[in-house]
């Protein structure tokens, strides 16, 4: 059995800790792994190698995919990656890796693929494992699975999958059902054969290749007339459609396995709510809090101290550069912000943006920006580098805080390369090729103070990239 972990998603339904630049996957919310490290480790017990697991990110994704599987043990060469060039939902994902599995790996049309998204919370994992071991025999007879969660509440924050006909380990899908109101979601819970979507499949490829050849004429055609290589290519052709909608509710083969474990698809601030510890008064609290009087809060503070008196039923976030206060009632209305940021031009970054920025070298943190200047603190990974690159309108003064910087200066008449130590500083003119490289084997951070007439992001021009950047 291969495994696809799908890692692609842009959620923002955790603003405004998760943005378009760092998806709630990657977040670490009360532990030391994020929601991705967990889906690739408790994925792993599935397999029988690491090699059957097959990860599809966005591009933009990359750095941070890689820098996380490294954190657990694990290199980019020790699991499949596909990186889509641009985001186009679940069942174009799905497709193309289905395609990879046959081209690159050679896998048999009878070999079963389960699929799971990257950021759902699941356990015991070996509870989970064990349904997904029921899945593969049901895939092996064709049949196209999904698996269900016994639903303990009447929730309406998912879709619904109604149970029919018994088979050997599940039920014939009847039909599925969208997010429904709350009368609707308590008559399911009482029907006793609704579960909610999970969002998890498991088929074998020439199952899967047959019902998108009837369903998904579109994408079936990709897949049969194109190379993987040129389906990458082509990919921004692909139609925008969940496998939810292009497949799983027009197929007659469809089956659910219902599963009675703990899972959440942390799809909203309620969802973080529920998992969590809490105190005595429910209210859950990360970092440096001073509660009284407060009841039933949720209060996750990154670095400034968050004191509340006599509040409750609220869910307050602080970040660098947004705090967020809101009735635990209105949770799944968090979306609304971001789409008001987004329509607000100089609040737009915002909804993509942390104050810290991964990049495949590294991160930064803007620490102050004014008229004419900006402070940032760059972390540089061991034997990592940035671009060569140059500034028409800024210079830059560099000061090593920590480990060692090779920094090289070019111009039309030489190229000098120095050592800068802790402690040390360098300039660069504006106008000057430069490069920041990090020989040691140590994280090396540094203080930027940029200053110029213009200190956006966009006042760059590289010359070489070690990641392929334009």
């Amino acid at each position: 059995m291969k495994a696809v972990i799908l890692a692609g998603g842009c959620g923002t339904r955790l603003f405004p800790l998760s943005r378009k630049n760092f998806p709630k996957q990657f977040l670490k919310i009360g532990d030391e792994k994020s929601l991705f490290q967990k889906t690739v480790e408790r994925t792993l017990k599935a397999v029988n190698d690491r090699q059957d697991v097959l990860i599809v990110t966005n591009k933009e994704y990359i750095f941070h995919l890689k820098n996380q599987l490294k954190e657990i043990g694990l290199s980019e060469k020790d699991v499949h990656i596909i990186a889509e060039p641009i985001g186009r939902n679940t069942a174009p994902a799905i497709a193309l890796a289905v395609k990879y599995l046959i081209d690159r790996i050679r896998v048999p049309w009878e070999e079963t693929i389960f699929v799971t998204p990257s950021d759902h919370i699941i356990y015991p994992v070996d509870k989970f494992v064990e349904y997904i071991d029921k899945a593969n025999q049901l895939a092996k007879s064709s049949y196209i699975v999904t698996f269900g969660i016994k639903p303990t509440k009447p929730e309406t924050g998912y879709g619904y999958i109604e149970a029919g006909e018994d088979i050997n380990h599940g039920y014939k899908v009847k039909k599925f059902h969208e997010k429904p109101s709350f009368e609707k979601a308590t008559e399911y819970l009482m029907k006793g054969n609704f579960y909610w979507n999970s969002g998890m499949f498991a088929f074998n490829v020439e199952s899967i290749l047959e019902e998108f050849k009837n369903y998904a004429k579109d994408i079936y055609q990709m897949i049969e007339s194109k190379t993987y290589e040129q389906i990458l290519e082509n990919f921004s052709s692909m139609p925008n459609i969940s496998i939810d909608y292009a497949v799983m509710e027009k197929t007659k083969k469809a089956v659910v396995i219902p599963m009675s474990i703990t899972w959440s698809d942390v799809g909203s601030w309620d969802n973080v709510d529920e998992i969590l510890p809490k105190d005595e008064n429910k209210n859950l609290k990360i970092g440096k809090i001073i509660d009284i009087d407060t009841k039933n809060t949720m209060i996750i503070a990154n670095k400034r101290l968050i004191s509340t008196i006599g509040v409750e039923d609220l869910i307050i976030i602080e970040t660098d550069d947004v705090i967020l206060i809101a009735n635990k009632k209105k949770a799944q209305e968090v979306k609304e912000v971001v789409k008001k940021l987004k329509e607000r031009k100089e609040l737009k970054h915002l909804a993509d943006l942390h104050t810290t920025v991964y990049r495949p070298w590294g991160s930064y943190t803007v620490l102050e920006k004014g008229d004419r200047y900006k402070i940032k603190r760059i972390k540089v990974y061991p034997g990592e580098a940035l671009s060569l690159q140059m500034h028409y309108h800024r210079s830059e003064h560099w000061i090593v805080v920590k480990g060692t910087a090779k920094v090289v200066l070019e111009n039309d008449k030489e190229i000098k390369e120095y050592f800068v130590h802790e402690n040390e500083s360098m300039y660069v003119p504006k106008a000057t090729k430069h490069r920041l490289i990090n020989p040691d084997k140590v994280p090396c951070e540094i203080i930027e103070v940029q200053v110029g007439e213009y200190v956006e992001e966009d006042d760059i021009i590289r010359f070489e990239d070690d990641y392929g950047r334009d």
